[in-house]
């Protein structure tokens, strides 16, 4: 009984590291505030992963098989709002650090990963294959939120970061119309493999 946590820190990271809509949300917030300004959203990210962890480790996916049509909608309402999130990308312009409006804070960070179909998927797939049965609830589900939770504290800054260098860069020049456009096409493409692709990444 036990997790393989050595193989779950590895796929974990693999994960938290590649492109999909909560990356693409940090991406978009470090470019248009900068990683600074950004961090409470950051936190939040990080935060809001731990609230589709537990309920997952102890026991809600055997909800599913019971009220399956509760989950369907939660799925297809979660991809509207990262959708909608993309359009909202697909016209921002970038200022770095000099942006009038505040950058949103923990609270909408939080929202993110509950809202994100990756982050269940990732999830779920975390504790169907590197959960051995038999595994205490307590045990896999802290073993888990622990080693996500890590990974998140690397690479979501990272990610945040990298949009406040690309805004640096493309801010006030025509390719920033083109970057905005690219990334909401991207956050669309990252939600729709995992509502159809049948993948986590």
């Amino acid at each position: 009984m036990g997790v393989a946590t050595g193989s779950f820190l590895l796929f974990a990271a693999s994960q938290v590291a590649t492109p999909g809509p909560a990356n693409m949300a940090l991406l978009t917030t470090g470019a248009r505030y900068g990683l600074r300004a950004a961090m409470p959203f950051v936190l939040g990210v990080v935060a809001g992963k731990q609230l589709v962890i537990w309920p997952v480790g102890f026991g809600l996916m055997g909800l599913a098989t019971k009220v399956p049509w509760v989950f369907e909608i939660l799925k297809w309402a979660s991809a509207a709002y990262i959708c909608w999130l993309a359009w909202r990308v697909a016209h921002l312009r970038l200022a770095p650090g000099t942006a009038e409006e505040k950058a949103p804070g923990f609270w909408a960070g939080l929202l993110v990963h509950p809202l994100n179909p990756k982050a269940w998927a990732m999830i779920t797939a975390g504790f169907t294959a590197f959960v051995s049965p038999g595994t205490p609830a307590l045990q896999a589900t802290a073993t888990i939120a622990i080693c996500l939770c890590m990974c998140q504290l690397v690479f979501h800054p990272i990610w945040t970061w990298g949009g406040e260098k690309i805004a640096a860069r493309v801010a006030g020049t025509p390719a920033e119309r083109y970057l905005m456009g690219t990334l909401a096409a991207l956050t669309v493409a990252s939600v729709l493999f995992v509502l159809f692709g049948g993948g986590t990444a």
